[in-house]
């Protein structure tokens, strides 16, 4: 089975925790603390395993969740950190984040690697706190938690070139006699329900991937008939080959065919209009082909190349593949998305977008006042509140970050409730 859009979850390792512990050995007195740091947790890596072709594993499993770092140890020893978790995804792969539908990562090499979840640094153990007037600190940090969010993956295949048109106007039968791929084919609409990729070579060498299609009709861009299943695989496409049935079999005008499916690649995405594209008028060896051949020239007018063809009888294809090879040498690669990246061989890392503000104030249905925000809730969750010293910094922290102040400006009065996550403290002025 051919997948090509899935959604799932990952989250990244969490960090270790820090340790408390002192020095006990004999004839040192009061050795000081020595508690070492937790460890760094495994990022989520994905990376482009080249013997893939479809996202049909992430059917059966959807969630990837990287080992978390070790914890600190006594005697200053650190953890030992997790190794990232390495989830391999067919070249041409597209993570988006599903909550922001922002592009994450484009991966297309062979190799090339993004991480999607990143892991949380391990806490630090007690000898990091230690101070000339706190020399034996009991306090340590949890670890920090690893990112965890929920992506799609969408597939978009790799072909130089892509065949669009109506269903059953010759798309696959074209794409068997040029190359040596071999596409379902059959007397009947949506023969074709996935992409079929074939190398095409011509008599002079030159070589190029070109794409059979599912089959487009009115409305596609909209979902109708195979819609975005058809369309999300055109974008990667240099250059589009429009196979028209000459013929008129179907009972169609060819030249409303022509209309009707660059209106939907327009409608869709229109950098899909830049891309130069090809006119095959199919079908030439059938009655009528050739008058409805003359009538298509004359509505479509000089500026578009019409290529008359029989993919069954094997007719004027070698003029047609010259044309093609001539264009993908003279056309750029097409931008899908624009990712910040920074590239070094293969390796491809991309940048997060900031997690947002330190802290929001909120009030709940009880007139609790509830904290929330990425920057405090993180602080939370590496704060050991079975211990005092833990509890008394977390209380510093929130009033370096202004929260007493906020929370008095919203008429928070003493003995109020104030929430973070499942936390629950009285308001102290």
């Amino acid at each position: 089975m051919f997948v090509d859009h899935v959604k799932i979850y990952v989250k990244g390792g969490d960090g270790g925790d820090g340790m408390v512990a002192f020095r006990r050995e004999k004839y040192v007195p009061n050795g000081g603390p020595a508690g070492g740091d937790g460890a760094r947790g495994g990022n989520v890596i994905f990376e482009v395993e080249e013997g893939l072709r479809t996202l049909m594993d992430f059917r059966y499993k959807r969630h990837f969740k990287a080992e978390r770092g070790e914890h600190g140890m006594s005697k200053g020893m650190h953890g030992r950190r997790a190794e990232d978790l390495i989830v391999k995804v067919p070249p041409g792969t597209v993570v988006m984040n599903a909550e922001t539908k922002t592009v994450i990562a484009d991966l297309v090499e062979h190799g090339q690697q993004a991480v999607i979840a990143k892991a949380g640094r391990g806490g630090r153990g007690n000898c990091r706190f230690a101070t000339p007037s706190n020399p034996a600190p009991e306090l340590a940090e949890k670890g920090e938690p690893g990112q965890e969010l929920e992506v799609i993956l969408e597939l978009k295949v790799l072909a130089d070139v892509g065949l669009v048109g109506f269903p059953s106007v010759g798309k696959s039968t074209l794409l068997s006699v040029v190359s040596s791929a071999k596409p379902k084919i059959g007397a009947y609409h949506f023969t074709t329900i996935v992409p079929n990729l074939g190398m095409v070579e011509t008599d002079d060498g030159r070589s190029f991937a070109m794409a059979d299609l599912p089959g487009l009709i009115e409305g596609a861009h909209q979902g109708v008939g195979l819609g975005m299943q058809f369309l999300r695989h055109i974008e990667r496409t240099r250059v589009i080959v429009h196979v028209i049935d000459m013929s008129g079999m179907e009972g169609r005008e060819p030249y409303d065919d022509y209309v009707t499916i660059n209106n939907e690649l327009e409608q869709y995405n229109l950098r899909l209009l830049e891309r130069p594209q090809i006119v095959v008028a199919n079908k030439m060896d059938m009655p009528n082909a050739e008058e409805n051949l003359k009538e298509f020239k004359k509505k479509v007018g000089e500026d578009v190349k019409v290529f008359p063809v029989s993919a069954v009888s094997r007719q004027g294809l070698k003029p047609l593949l010259f044309e093609i090879a001539d264009l993908l040498e003279v056309t750029p690669e097409f931008l899908l998305h624009d990712v910040l990246e920074e590239e070094s061989d293969a390796v491809v890392m991309y940048k997060h977008e900031g997690q947002g503000g330190d802290f929001e104030i909120t009030r709940d249905d009880d007139g609790a006042y509830v904290l929330s925000g990425y920057t405090i809730e993180r602080l939370f969750k590496m704060t050991d509140f079975s211990r005092e010293d833990g509890i008394r910094r977390f209380a510093r922290q929130l009033r370096a970050m202004g929260v007493d102040e906020e929370l008095r400006k919203r008429g928070a009065q003493n003995g109020d409730t104030v929430r973070l996550m499942e936390f629950e403290f009285d308001f102290v002025d």
